[in-house]
């Protein structure tokens, strides 16, 4: 699949600096930012910054350096805002939505780190 990267979403216009954000840090390859909408005590997004429409593309097109700098961005900025078991938090919950179907509403791949409490169901319980 092919796949086309808006380049005026709000994540590429924070990325280039055109949009403040609430930094919580940012390494070579990834920046995390605190949620202008908190759904969460902390709820923080982390973005690559390369042109990445979503997971699937990610993981297709990203380098080697890119994966890993931001799978450890997510862990690190987990960490920065306590609510990482290793920083004396409660744990957290990870999101990744895809496409219509997923809810995902910024074609610029992401990560929700949500915490700072105990979390409800992720999804209803379906009946058999």
């Amino acid at each position: 699949m092919s796949y086309s990267y808006d380049d005026q979403n709000i994540f590429a216009k924070i990325l280039r600096g055109e949009i403040p954000c609430s930094k919580v840090l940012e390494t070579e390859h990834s920046l995390a930012f605190r949620d202008i909408q908190p759904q969460a005590p902390v709820h923080v997004l982390v973005i690559p910054k390369g042109a990445y429409v979503n997971f699937d593309h990610f993981g297709e097109a990203a380098s080697d350096a890119e994966i890993a700098d931001f799978n450890r961005a997510v862990a690190q900025a987990a960490r920065e805002t306590g609510v990482a078991e290793s920083a004396g938090g409660g744990g957290y919950r990870i999101i990744a939505n895809t496409g219509p179907d997923g809810r995902q509403d910024v074609p610029h791949y992401h990560i929700h780190i949500a915490g700072g409490e105990r979390m409800g169901r992720m999804l209803p319980k379906r009946e058999s």
